[in-house]
């Protein structure tokens, strides 16, 4: 698959800061990288970030649900209060 050399990236700027010279052998020339294990590495672990940042944001909106459903449920046992609901005559 092409690159699509259109697209900036972050670590591209990132290992452009780093070393231009590694970055335009890498980028450029094609030149592979001495020690490929350490940036599969780096994958992986970047992988695993996104999916932890997914399922914070997943479990965010759900607390975020369950907040109003709890608030929802308080309006009405104190509107039923109000009104009599639920008194023995």
């Amino acid at each position: 698959m092409a690159k699509d050399r259109s697209l900036v990236r972050a670590s591209d700027i990132g290992a452009w800061a780093y070393c231009r010279r590694a970055w335009y052998l890498a980028q450029v020339r094609g030149v592979a990288h001495a020690r490929p294990e350490v940036l599969h590495a780096g994958t992986q672990a970047h992988a695993q970030h996104g999916q932890q940042v997914r399922r914070a944001g997943q479990m965010q909106r759900i607390g975020f649900w369950l907040v109003i459903g709890g608030l929802a449920l308080v309006g009405l046992l104190v509107i039923g209060a109000l009104m009599g609901w639920g008194m023995n005559p």
